[in-house]
Parts: C-alpha cells; sequence; structure tokens
C-alpha cells in the first residue's frame, strides 16, 4: 500500500506541475519489476536496463509507453564516467565478417534501425542420454523447432547430439528474421563447411520447412552493405521488396533450396 500510495502522490505531482520524475526500482529473479504489479499501471513509462556482467554494453528497453512506440531501444557502454551511447552498434554485434563453420551474421530489427548480429552455432557428439540444448540470446521454444525442421526436412540427426546456440555481444534477439541463419549456422557446424565470406542471411522458417517473407528487408540489406557484405540470402517472396541491385541476391522458397544452394 505504501509503494503504490507513493507513486500515485508523485504520479499526481508530476502531471500537476509539468514535471518529469523518474522512479528507480530493481527487477526480480523472475525478471519482472519488484513491487505491486499496479505500480506499472499508475507509471505512463516503464523502461528497463538490460546487462551482461560479461560485457559493459547496455540495452534500454521501453516495456510500456503511454505516448509512443515501444519498439526503439537504447544501446549504451558503461564506462569510468558513466554510460555513452554507442552511434554504430553494429560494431559491437559483429567481432568479423570472414565466415568460419558454425558462424553466420544475420540482420535484426531493434525498433526502426537494423542491427547485424554474429550467430554462432557449436554441433558435437553427445555423451549424455538426453543430448543437450543451450541458447544464449536465442529462444529456445524456436530453437527447437528449427531443430524439428531441420530433422524432418533435411533428415539431419541430432538425437544424439548436443546443439548450442550464441548471438554474440550480449544481445538478446526475438527478430524471427534471424531464424534461417541459426539453421544454416547448426547446418554448417554438422557438417563443418563455413557459408561464403561476406554473405548476410535473413529469413523465417515455417514448420513446413518454408522460408517465408520478412519486414524492411531493403533496409536490413543496406546495412549490411555499409559494413562490406557483398552476398544476401534471402526469401525468393521479398523479392518485391528488395530495390537494391547492388548486392548480390541469393532467393530460396525452402530450407531444402538453400541447403542444397550453399552447401551443395
Amino acid at each position: 500500500m505504501q509503494i503504490k500510495e507513493c507513486a500515485f502522490r508523485l504520479t499526481e505531482f508530476a502531471k500537476s506541475n509539468n514535471t518529469a520524475i523518474l522512479l528507480v526500482g530493481h527487477i526480480t529473479k523472475e525478471g519482472s519489476l519488484a513491487g505491486p504489479k499496479v505500480l506499472e499501471h499508475i507509471v505512463d513509462v516503464v523502461l528497463q536496463f538490460e546487462g551482461d556482467k560479461n560485457h559493459t554494453y547496455r540495452i534500454l528497453r521501453t516495456l510500456k509507453n503511454r505516448f509512443g512506440s515501444t519498439n526503439e531501444i537504447g544501446i549504451f557502454d558503461m564506462k569510468e564516467k558513466g554510460l555513452f551511447e554507442v552511434t554504430n552498434p553494429n560494431e559491437i554485434f559483429l567481432s568479423h565478417i570472414e565466415n568460419l563453420p558454425g558462424v553466420v551474421v544475420s540482420s535484426s530489427i531493434e525498433g526502426t534501425r537494423p542491427i547485424l548480429v554474429e550467430v554462432q552455432a557449436l554441433v558435437t557428439n553427445s555423451s549424455y542420454s538426453y543430448p543437450q540444448r543451450n541458447s544464449n540470446g536465442f529462444e529456445m521454444k524456436r530453437l527447437q523447432l528449427i531443430l524439428a525442421v531441420l530433422e524432418k526436412k533435411l533428415g539431419l540427426n541430432f538425437s544424439n547430439r548436443d546443439v548450442f546456440i550464441n548471438i554474440t555481444g550480449g544481445l538478446r534477439v526475438d527478430d524471427p528474421a534471424i531464424d534461417l541463419a541459426v539453421a544454416l549456422s547448426i547446418i554448417s557446424s554438422y557438417t563443418d563447411i563455413a557459408i561464403p565470406n561476406k554473405t548476410i542471411v535473413m529469413g523465417e522458417i515455417g514448420l513446413t520447412g518454408e522460408v517465408r517473407a520478412i519486414s524492411q528487408i531493403d533496409n536490413r540489406i543496406s546495412e549490411a552493405q555499409k559494413l562490406g557484405f557483398d552476398s544476401v540470402i534471402a526469401p525468393k517472396s521479398s523479392k518485391k521488396n528488395i530495390t537494391n541491385k547492388k548486392i548480390n541476391q541469393i532467393l530460396v522458397n525452402t530450407l531444402n533450396e538453400a541447403f542444397s544452394t550453399i552447401f551443395k
């Protein structure tokens, strides 16, 4: 009751005096805002800082915004004198352009801007009766779905193999457009064959193995070109939305087609 009453009084003061007020709290182990849930309903905006103890970068997400969009994110670097804005986040999330087996670069839309991310996969023989599935920065259920499609449509066997997925830089990605990159990184590690250098991969994977169209594909491709990529693997259904003709386009309809084209 005390927390609720204080938040209500402060909100009243802010609106009557045209003053912005920041209430600072902390996140519980379950990932929710500490305190009663009604606290989020009283305030106009809820912001959350995300970070990783192994990285100096912090991501500011909007969970609620009564006056605007919640799609934008801010990326900051924690230094000795405080937080500083990262103007080019692609420098963080890409360590190199040269592809190695199990490494694929994709593009995720965070808010209104495309961010290039490096997807790393490791497929190894399992010594356990139940093979491990581990994902860092990518939804576990989505990973299990992709593995099921790979087994069904390509005949790859993961029943005796551990599979690990990592999105570099401590970023958490929810964009389905990186599905194809995750799938190809797994295949690349499985076969120990790297995809062609300076190639970016994007596309959503359906349950039937089709590669589905994605949004803002032109913005993603333009950002990739700025960083030196000269080829893109993308859904054929997105062809009409690609106006950039300077980049080499490898367009595919299905996962089978992508597999046979890239790994021959």
